[in-house]
C-alpha cells in the first residue's frame, strides 16, 4: 500500500516537474515576439513617416532631439545626432527593423537583445531622460525587457535553435 502511495506521488511530482520545465523553456517566447514585432513596427513607423524623416518641421526627428538635447543625460549624443538628423533617423529605423526581425525569428538572438538593449539605452538617456516619474518613460522599461533575452537567447522556435539542432546532427552528435 506504501508503495502504491509513493508511486503516485512520485508520478504526479514528474507531470507537475515536466509542466514546469516546459513552461520555463517557453517563458521568454512571449517577451521575444512583443518585443520582436514592437521593434519592427517602430522602425516602420519611423521610415515611413516623411515628417518624421525631417532634419527640421513639426514631428520631425530633428526637432525631437532638439527639444531632448537641454534635458537629456549626453547632450554630447545629441549633438551627433543634430549633425545629420534624417541619417540618425535612418539608423534608428534600421537598427529597430534588425534588432526586431532577428528577435522576432531568433536570428542571432542574444546579439539583436543586446542591440535592442542599446537603443532602448540611447532612447533613454536622450528623449525619455527627464520623465518624470522616471517609470512614465517607457525605453527603461524596454531596456529591461531586452537583459533577459540577452542572458537567455532564443532557445524555442528560433533559428539559432534550428541552426544549433543541424550543427549537433552534422557532428554526430544528435
Amino acid at each position: 500500500m506504501a508503495h502504491g502511495m509513493r508511486t503516485d506521488s512520485h508520478t504526479s511530482y514528474v507531470r507537475s516537474n515536466g509542466w514546469r520545465e516546459s513552461a520555463s523553456r517557453y517563458a521568454l517566447l512571449p517577451l521575444r515576439v512583443f518585443l520582436g514585432v514592437t521593434f519592427i513596427y517602430a522602425g516602420l513607423d519611423k521610415i515611413t513617416d516623411s515628417a518624421f524623416m525631417s532634419a527640421s518641421g513639426a514631428g520631425s526627428i530633428g526637432e525631437m532631439m532638439e527639444g531632448v538635447r537641454d534635458i537629456s543625460a549626453i547632450p554630447a549624443l545629441v549633438d551627433l545626432s543634430l549633425k545629420s538628423p534624417v541619417g540618425f533617423g535612418y539608423a534608428i529605423a534600421l537598427g529597430e527593423l534588425a534588432v526586431g526581425i532577428g528577435t522576432l525569428v531568433g536570428l542571432l538572438a542574444r546579439i539583436a537583445a543586446l542591440g535592442g538593449a542599446l537603443i532602448s539605452l540611447s532612447l533613454w538617456l536622450t528623449v525619455s531622460w527627464s520623465t518624470e516619474p522616471y517609470y512614465y518613460g517607457n525605453d527603461l522599461a524596454y531596456l529591461m525587457a531586452w537583459l533577459p533575452l540577452i542572458l537567455a537567447g532564443a532557445s524555442v522556435f528560433s533559428a539559432d535553435a534550428m541552426l544549433a539542432t543541424r550543427r549537433r546532427r552534422a557532428s554526430g552528435l544528435l
